[in-house]
């Protein structure tokens, strides 16, 4: 079975619902607040479980990632990306929602990830080099696509902090762990002017 993932941009009024959805899918606050189950207080995303998450009170402007069978169904929202995920050779997979933010200057060496996904950049520049094609300088607003099997070298701006955040789908087993393989096992003791806040990492169903 063929899949894709696609993001989507929906924006919400005061206390609306999020759209339901059929499919595994994520949801990030880009801005405004996002409630969460019987939750009162905002929380930066939500994962699958989740079905009755909806903006507060301002409203808000979210990042709905859908893993979806091809051909895909109906979006809504305004779709942003989409691109199909090879999630073949494995039994049992999650969905993940994370945010990388990084100094001044950072840099992640030259690196892999066990599973692939979309990133969006929400802050910042950040100069991407997937397999030693020429390198892309993506703005806030613009999102990409890694396989997780290519290499990726990503430099941040050297004058602002940057940030993005990532959607992806691994293997289960990771589940509480980092998804990150150097090409240089060395740079993994190396140090790393970024951090890491994972929001979902939640087991699925295909």
């Amino acid at each position: 079975m063929a899949y894709s993932l696609r993001l989507i941009e929906d924006r919400l009024a005061p206390g609306a619902p999020a759209p339901r959805s059929t499919v595994p899918r994520m949801l990030y606050a880009v801005s405004g607040t996002l409630l969460g189950g019987e939750a009162t207080e905002p929380v930066p995303a939500v994962g699958p479980a989740d079905r009755t998450a909806r903006a507060g009170a301002g409203g808000a402007r979210l990042y709905r990632v859908e893993l979806v069978r091809q051909p895909p169904p109906a979006a809504g929202g305004r779709v942003l990306l989409e691109h199909p995920i090879d999630l073949a050779g494995n039994a049992a997979w999650l969905m993940r929602c994370d945010r990388v933010d990084f100094a001044p200057g950072g840099i992640a060496p030259p690196h892999r990830h066990r599973g692939g996904g979309i990133r969006g950049l929400l802050r910042g520049r950040l100069e991407v080099t997937v397999a030693g094609g020429a390198p892309r300088t993506v703005y806030p607003g613009e999102a990409w696509f890694e396989s997780g099997r290519e290499p990726v070298l990503a430099v941040s701006a050297p004058d602002t902090e940057t940030s993005f955040i990532r959607f992806s789908i691994q293997p289960a087993p990771i589940r509480g762990q980092s998804s990150i393989l150097y090409v240089d096992p060395a740079d993994a003791g190396r140090g790393r002017p970024r951090q890491y806040t994972v929001y979902v990492d939640e087991p699925i169903t295909l």
